[in-house]
């Protein structure tokens, strides 16, 4: 009796399976005939029966002897704006951007007030507070 011929068990009917998984996850079987061949792997009673479903996929390459490039992790915002690792610049996109938004709130508080005819309590006061920390920070020398 050859090895097709023997009975197969379950772990190797797993180990099909989790085969037929990574095919999957890499593309190389679409989600239809992934399911075909799971119920045929569990189905299975020989070994020739669970060749049969992973002969025409690749096997697995271990990640040193792949080609494919692994992904390169994007730079980070500091070493992108040339930012030294003492923090001279480091409060300045925080402060651009933060001032917009103060800028917004007190535009909106401002016609607000123009559209009810009264002074509304000035809230934006309130959104000033963080930029002020920031600024006495920048000037202080303490970007924190």
């Amino acid at each position: 009796m050859g090895r097709e011929e023997m009975r197969a068990g379950d772990s190797e009917r797993q180990a099909v399976a989790d085969q037929l998984k990574v095919a999957l996850d890499e593309g190389r079987l679409d989600l239809h005939e992934y399911d075909e061949r799971l119920q045929q792997a569990y189905a299975a009673k020989t070994y020739g029966d669970l060749d049969g479903l992973v002969t025409d996929l690749p096997g697995v390459i271990p990640a040193q002897r792949s080609r494919l490039e692994p992904r390169q992790q994007p730079a980070t915002p500091s070493a992108a704006s040339g930012v030294d690792g003492k923090g001279k610049d480091g409060g300045r996109p925080f402060l651009a951007s933060y001032s917009g938004v103060v800028l917004v709130c007190v535009v909106i508080w401002a016609m607000s007030c123009l559209g009810s005819g009264e002074f509304v309590y000035f809230w934006p006061g309130w959104m000033l507070i963080p930029l002020l920390f920031g600024l006495i920070g920048r000037i202080t020398g303490r970007n924190r």
